[in-house]
């Protein structure tokens, strides 16, 4: 065993790191399977290459990997940008709370219904198999499997921009055991000896099937940061009733649960930051392991509330938000509006994959009243055209809109200060709230409307989301 720490330890300073690894895990591989031949060790060849990963990526460089807004199209207008997105948005919710009273009466398998969610408005670019495959995937915060489309696909697959990954075509394809930690199978069944774990993914708008699967899994935007890791449990999909994936592949999910990167990368933590909406030429930026690191006397760091236990709630990254403030006002916002209850419903949670903040009804007419009351032009309905509730009209669909004050987010221990173009929206003569009414009863969402132009740290280790303001086309 200490030579192949020392092999892991070795590898971080030589130039061709990640190809010296590869050699690490084959010899690490070896000797899994010389240890498994003895009669008295047990353990499962799965669990096995899962501890690989997590070596392989706590060793390791830190992975880069550039984000491409969905909407980023000059093309599409601020006011069909958020319609789309609101679009979304409400499928997401409406799966979420729909799960929530499902999991509240016990009539739904958390086993076999994990958190998966239509929409997602950032495209991460990764690779599967060897040789490697280049397929685009909404990056996900709210929800954890990894996978994408694989050949053959009937009529029942949505279309994608890239080819289909086919596992036949690659040397490093395999299938997970029903008996994996990892297994999505239905709990308390014997699964059969050799048996492939078949699964069937619910989201807003429609559902997902397959067969779970390991692959190699290549991450990073250049060559120099790219990394290999072996033995990625996914989502092999064969079949989907749905049709709206907006140019990517599949999903990448970067949720709490173990199935997500960042839990079988073991990376500790990882950061992105979103450049702004009106930047339609930057790539934002997410990063994984050692890079993922705030530093400078602005960063400001908050706990995450302990999720409940109970999936599909169990994979949301949630925070105290304790109050907001309008310039220097203090908005007068019930102090237990953004609480998760005992059953597991309410709080706040933070998402890449939803576009608008939503907030519980308490909030959001402080918020709206506030907004309101410092605009002095006219309003108007933009619901139509964008969704949105509150509205003004600009003199002209080239009229700059009137200075409006921060808005700050108080959360516990840290204030997260949004300034105008954060919290406000404008496009087609209109200059609306870029928020909404959460009024079905669930849980309420940072957007990541409401996050651009800030570097957002998970560090899933220490439980904490620390934040900056940044330019985050120069990351």
């Amino acid at each position: 065993m200490a030579e192949l720490q020392n092999c892991f330890s070795s590898s971080r300073q030589l130039p061709n790191k990640h190809w010296h690894k590869m050699a690490c895990f084959d010899q690490l591989l070896r000797a899994a399977a010389a240890w498994m031949s003895l009669p008295s060790q047990m353990a499962s060849l799965t669990v096995i290459i899962f501890l690989v990963c997590a070596t392989l990526a706590s060793g390791a460089d830190s992975v880069r990997v550039g984000l491409t807004r969905i909407h980023s199209d000059p093309g599409v207008t601020a006011s069909q940008f958020v319609r789309d997105a609101l679009r979304r948005d409400m499928h997401r919710h409406a799966a979420r709370f729909g799960r929530e009273l499902a999991a509240s009466d016990g009539s739904v398998s958390a086993q076999t219904r994990l958190d998966l969610l239509n929409g997602g408005e950032y495209l991460m670019t990764l690779a599967i198999g060897t040789p490697p495959l280049v397929y685009p995937a909404i990056a996900d915060t709210g929800s954890d499997l990894i996978w994408t489309q694989c050949a053959p696909c009937g009529k029942q697959c949505f279309k994608q921009p890239v080819p289909l990954y086919n596992p036949s075509s690659s040397t490093t394809f395999g299938m997970l055991p029903c008996n994996s930690s990892l297994s999505m199978c239905a709990a308390g069944a014997t699964p059969p000896a050799g048996c492939a774990c078949m699964y069937n993914q619910t989201y807003g708008t429609g559902w997902t099937a397959g067969v779970q699967s390991t692959e190699t899994f290549t991450f990073g935007s250049a060559p120099v940061d790219q990394a290999r890791v072996p033995g990625i449990a996914f989502g092999c999909s064969n079949a989907s009733s749905s049709n709206d994936w907006n140019g990517s592949a599949g999903l990448v999910g970067l949720g709490r649960g173990s199935l997500s990167l960042v839990s079988q990368l073991g990376a500790g933590r990882f950061s992105y930051c979103l450049t702004p909406f009106q930047d339609t030429n930057s790539t934002s930026t997410l990063l994984l392991g050692l890079s993922a690191a705030l530093n400078g006397t602005g960063v400001r760091s908050t706990p995450f509330v302990a999720s409940p236990a109970k999936a599909p709630r169990s994979t949301y990254y949630y925070l105290n938000l304790t109050g907001i403030s309008l310039g220097t006002t203090a908005l007068p916002v019930p102090s237990n509006a953004f609480s998760l209850k005992a059953d597991g419903t309410g709080g706040l949670i933070i998402d890449s994959g939803t576009t608008i903040t939503s907030l519980v009804d308490a909030a959001y007419q402080q918020v709206r009243v506030a907004v309101k009351s410092l605009v002095t032009l006219p309003t108007t309905d933009g619901s139509d055209e964008t969704g949105l509730d509150l509205c003004f009209a600009l003199p002209s669909s080239t009229s700059a809109p009137p200075a409006m004050p921060s808005m700050t987010l108080h959360f516990d221990g840290a204030d997260m200060v949004l300034l105008a173009d954060s919290y406000m929206i404008s496009g087609s003569g209109l200059w609306c709230l870029a928020m909404v009414n959460q009024t079905n009863g669930g849980m309420s969402t940072l957007g990541n409307y409401q996050q651009q132009n800030m570097h957002i740290l998970y560090d899933v280790r220490k439980e904490t989301l620390s934040f900056v303001p940044a330019k985050c086309s120069t990351l």
